[in-house]
């Protein structure tokens, strides 16, 4: 398989990592946190850790089915619109009397049904998956609406709200890593373990190709839509849970943050590139940047800001790199054979 096709960091050795995008990214990353541990008042500490991991959580949980979207060639920018209709079900059904433990599963179900709305109409429509999902963000946003309204629902069990925001032992490492840790792991091995991981990265370089190579496309895309909605639903579950509060307008503009650190960790926008230990290590930089800057009193203009930027640099700045790899590549092939 061509480098193209499969992530350069993955294929060769320890050199080859640190020269990749992802690479420079995760040591960027270990940097970031050195730094604001050092510099930032109160960031190296265990409490503010377990904020940290609680604030990229939703986050990193949306980003790990993204990245297998993106690195087929699209993209879904209505999981954070998703989140905010699971979020406001959530609060509806709380309060006509079903149970917590009917109510987490029935809104996980509903965001993979969203999410298969989306995939239909992607895979079985041929439309462009831009367009379908910038329409269904404003759809899902304005169901969430319908079904909420403006209003807020903050009485949730403790049990559930008290588990989401605590720590394993009562120490300093949060639970919900129980849930994270788990999530990469599966999706990392299907990324770059097995032969549908393979298949997403030949869809990514030239779907046509790959149909013609045997590979169902239009069905693996389908279910990738399926899995990112059923994620969606999950995180807007553990987003109520630990503000205690159903809202219609929980998650705004998050999908804006999960495509920035997507990217970010070296994904390419238009497919067939990227891994998943690089968009992890995005999540935690990008995480690691906005908590850096709350602890120093920075506006959330400010934040939207950095966020932006990090997006437009994540686009402009691993073709750069590729550029520079490639001229100094020729220029070696040519002192070779002068």
């Amino acid at each position: 398989m061509s480098d193209t096709a499969a992530p350069r960091g993955i294929r060769r050795g320890e050199l080859g990592k640190l020269a990749s995008w992802d690479g420079i990214i995760i040591v960027l990353t270990v940097l970031a946190l050195v730094v604001a541990s050092l510099a930032v008042p109160n960031f190296g500490t265990s409490r503010n850790y377990t904020f940290l991991v609680l604030d990229l959580m939703p986050i990193l949980l949306i980003a790990l089915p993204m990245t297998l979207i993106i690195v087929t060639g699209e993209i879904d920018l209505s999981v954070a619109s998703t989140l905010g209709f699971t979020s406001a079900l959530m609060g509806w059904f709380w309060n006509n009397g079903l149970s917590i433990e009917m109510i987490i599963p029935l809104c996980i179900v509903i965001g993979a049904v969203l999410g298969a709305f989306n995939g239909f109409l992607v895979t079985r429509l041929g439309l462009p998956s831009l367009a379908v999902t910038i329409g269904t963000l404003a759809l899902y946003r304005g169901l969430a609406l319908v079904v909420l309204g403006d209003g807020a629902v903050a009485d949730f069990p403790f049990d559930y709200t008290g588990w989401v925001t605590g720590t394993i032992g009562g120490g300093s490492i949060p639970n919900v890593l129980l849930l994270l840790i788990p999530l990469a792991i599966v999706f990392g091995i299907v990324l770059h373990a097995t032969p549908v991981g393979r298949a997403l990265y030949a869809m990514g370089a030239n779907d046509k190709a790959a149909h013609f190579a045997g590979i169902r496309v239009e069905r693996t895309k389908f279910w990738l839509y399926v899995a990112s909605g059923a994620v969606a639903g999950l995180v807007g579950v553990l987003w109520t849970l630990r503000y205690s509060s159903a809202r219609a307008d929980n998650g705004s503009g998050l999908e804006l943050a999960v495509v920035a650190a997507v990217l970010l960790g070296g994904v390419s926008i238009f497919g067939g590139k990227g891994s998943l230990p690089g968009v992890l290590a995005g999540v935690v930089l990008l995480a690691v940047l906005q908590n850096a800057l709350r602890l120093q009193d920075v506006s959330g203009q400010a934040l939207n800001i950095v966020t932006g930027a990090l997006l437009v640099l994540s686009v402009l700045l691993p073709n750069i790199v590729t550029s520079l790899r490639t001229t100094w590549h020729r220029r070696r092939l040519r002192q070779a054979a002068a």
